[in-house]
This record gives C-alpha cells, sequence and structure tokens, in this order.
C-alpha cells in the first residue's frame, strides 16, 4: 500500500516541532527564539522548498550559528525522510550531513552543545570570531544576517576565505543580506536586529551594510556565480537570500 505523501504545511509544522524540541529543556526563551525563528523566517523554508541543499552537499559549515537551530533542523529534515515523511514535492537534502558551526557569543555555543550536541552525525560547535577561526573544507556554507557585524573590508576577507573552503565547482554559498537600496526596510531590519541581540543579552555593535547590486558585485569578483533571491516575505524587512556558487577552478 502506498503511503500517501504529506501535505507541505503540516509536513512544515512537523518539522518545525521536531527541530525546536529539544530547545524546551533550555527553558521559556530558547525554546520561543528557536520558534520564532523557523515559524516567522522565510529563509528556512525557502530554502527546503527551493532544493537549495542538495543531497550531496553533506559537509555544512554554518557561521554564525547562534545555539545551533540549522544543525538540529538538519538532523530533523533527515529524519522525517528517513520516516517517510517528506513531501513528494520537496527537494532531498542530506541523510546524514557533518555540520560544523562557528558563533562568537560563548553562552549560545554553551547552550548550542548542551542541547542538540547530541544529535548523529554529532555536530562541532566553535566558539570563535568569523574572521579568524579555521573554516573546514565544506559543500554548503550557511552565512544569514551576520556579515554586517564586521566593515566592509573585513566582509571580503571572511567571504574570500568561504570561497577557498568551498569545493570548486559544486561548493555553495547561501548568504541572506540586507538591501541597503531599501532604505526603510533595511532601517527596520537593523533596529530589529539591535533589539534582538539586547533580548539575548549581548552588546550592540556598529553594523556595515551594501546595497544588494554590491553584494553581488563583490561575490562575482571572487570567483561565484550568483543569484539573489528576495527573502523577507510576510516581514517589513529588505532582506535577500544570495544563492553564490563557487565556479570551477580555471
Amino acid at each position: 500500500m502506498t503511503v500517501p505523501s504529506p501535505h507541505p504545511d503540516m509536513a512544515w509544522r512537523d518539522l518545525v516541532d521536531a527541530a525546536t524540541a529539544p530547545y524546551r529543556k533550555a527553558g521559556r526563551f530558547a525554546w520561543h527564539f528557536a520558534r520564532g525563528k523557523l515559524g516567522y523566517d522565510p529563509v528556512f523554508r525557502g530554502l527546503i522548498q527551493r532544493g537549495l541543499i542538495g543531497a550531496h552537499r553533506r559537509r555544512v559549515l554554518d557561521i554564525g550559528c547562534g545555539q545551533g537551530i540549522f544543525a538540529s533542523l538538519l538532523a530533523s529534515m533527515a529524519a522525517m525522510q528517513g520516516q517517510n515523511r517528506w513531501p513528494a514535492d520537496w527537494p532531498v537534502t542530506p541523510d546524514a550531513a557533518t555540520y560544523t558551526g562557528i558563533e562568537l557569543m560563548p553562552r549560545d555555543v554553551a547552550r548550542a552543545e548542551a542541547l542538540v550536541g547530541h544529535i548523529a552525525p554529532t555536530p562541532r560547535f566553535v566558539c570563535g570570531d568569523m574572521c579568524s577561526a579555521e573554516l573546514p573544507a565544506s559543500d554548503l556554507v550557511v552565512i544569514f544576517d551576520v556579515l554586517h557585524y564586521v566593515d566592509l573590508q573585513a566582509q571580503e576577507a571572511v567571504l574570500r576565505r568561504v570561497r577557498d573552503a568551498l569545493v570548486p565547482g559544486s561548493g555553495r554559498l547561501l548568504l541572506r543580506v540586507g538591501d541597503m537600496q531599501d532604505r526603510r526596510g533595511f532601517a527596520i531590519s537593523q533596529w530589529v536586529d539591535r533589539m534582538v541581540t539586547r533580548v539575548r543579552g549581548h552588546r550592540v555593535s556598529p553594523t556595515w551594510g551594501r546595497p544588494l547590486a554590491e553584494w553581488v558585485a563583490l561575490l562575482q569578483r571572487l570567483g561565484f556565480t550568483v543569484q539573489p533571491v528576495p527573502m523577507s516575505a510576510g516581514t517589513p524587512f529588505a532582506n535577500v537570500l544570495l544563492i553564490a556558487d563557487r565556479q570551477a577552478a580555471a
């Protein structure tokens, strides 16, 4: 008997429940933050439905990983596929991703290790600065809403190191940035970012942005092919997801 494919909306609710369940034992803030991030941020469902991860990209590097939500999401996706609870029209993702997360804030790293450090394959969490931490060889690098915390020169330096860590011809960077050209949306996103930073108990730092065209030009100059996708649906922000594939070596 053929098992009917789950409806995408139901599957998404199940996926959010599974990926955020480990955070319940850390208290209301950690759990609600995880649920809010996955449930209301369009980037996570968007990258799944668009097939942006790819089943063959098994070595995942998450820069600015926070409390490890993306690691939990990857493991939950693999479990749902193994249990035949994956919608037929959703592209598959890795059945066993090797995950490394880099995070500057020690408290977030400690929370990630305590709550999702046991999932298989065992994720690796590194407390370090993205500007200097070692970047392992990767098939997929994820940087969501992080690069604006360092100045323009440092942004380019990080992206150069990311390029060098990615496999030529198949490595992919998923980079979400704010489009500074959209002044209102960019200002709102920066205000919300500062508020969330304060609520999480972190110091609010200066930020640096670029117009979308400058982000695309920078990545192309570094050897990426770039596809920008608006990624702020349902929000007042000016967020754009840049799908940047490392070109094959000459």
